[in-house]
């Protein structure tokens, strides 16, 4: 099976050397060609210069991209994937599941899209330990899920085309609103003059602790010593989608909303660009 891959940010360049690992071909694209040639030198594989290029060297072409738009750049036009010869393309980037249904409609006549999100970060993602969420049935996974085992420690058939997209807005809804009360929290303490370590000591041995908190525990306590994992400005993009995809189906949100609307202050004070544990720095600066 050829598979191509296309976006190479922080979560797809350790996605496509897990892929690498399987032996299938790999052909690499993004919009950085010095990006995916550097990175194809790495791991002996090839690269295409463009989205149809990358699409003709694959039965398979799997994405890793940061919104629809991005999505819809890549996918579509002359030099799109849609214009090549694939046959699966697999989305694993946070989109909407308006923009999967999207996909779906203007896909080549035979061609079938999966939505296939993640759960976990870019540890996770260099560990093959992703949690898979695809919109699919278990027998249309069956193709790909050597690609899936590959990147992932788990992956959830979800029945059909665009659970997945609705099943991922759902868990990043509950990622980004424990980052926001964990910053609350973590205020709260401070305030009282329990020192932000022993704070988080507290909460990490509690029963509210998620394993997000483990693992990001160095990002609250020393933010600037660490490479940002996740922005703000992607917290409020995927904060976005979902309220607007509950619009959409009538589910009222209170706590999500009070989440976007921290993230869009934070984001107009320039934390935009900041790992989405600079929340905890913003809840200190609204505190004073």
């Amino acid at each position: 099976m050829r598979v191509g891959f296309a976006g190479l940010g922080r979560m797809g360049v350790p996605m496509a050397r897990n892929l690498a690992r399987t032996g299938h071909p790999l052909t690499l694209w993004t919009r950085s060609g010095a990006k995916a040639r550097d990175l194809a030198a790495e791991l002996g594989c090839k690269t295409a210069d463009s989205p149809k290029a990358l699409s003709d060297a694959a039965d398979v072409v799997v994405t890793m991209l940061a919104d629809d738009a991005a999505s819809d750049a890549v996918h579509h036009g002359n030099d799109g994937l849609f214009a090549g010869g694939a046959q699966i393309f697999v989305e694993m980037g946070t989109m909407s599941p308006d923009h999967i249904a999207a996909l779906a409609r203007q896909a080549p006549q035979g061609a079938l899209v999966i939505d296939a999100p993640v759960s976990g970060a870019t540890q996770a993602a260099q560990d093959a330990a992703l949690l898979i969420m695809a919109g699919c049935s278990e027998e249309e996974a069956k193709p790909v899920m050597p690609l899936f085992d590959a990147m992932g420690k788990q992956t959830i058939c979800l029945g059909k085309q665009g659970l997945g997209a609705v099943m991922k807005l759902s868990v990043n809804s509950l990622i980004h609103g424990i980052n926001q009360t964990l910053a609350e929290a973590m205020t709260l303490a401070e305030a009282s003059g329990i020192p932000s370590a022993k704070a988080f000591d507290v909460i990490e041995a509690s029963a509210a602790c998620a394993p997000m908190l483990k693992y990001r525990r160095p990002l609250y306590l020393d933010e600037d010593a660490h490479d940002v994992t996740f922005t703000v400005a992607l917290a409020r993009k995927d904060m976005e989608v979902t309220a607007a995809l509950a619009g959409t189906l009538g589910t009222p949100m209170a706590q999500g909303q009070a989440t976007l609307d921290a993230l869009l202050r934070a984001e107009a004070q320039g934390y935009g660009d900041r790992d989405m544990a600079a929340m905890l720095a913003f809840a200190r600066k609204e505190k004073q």
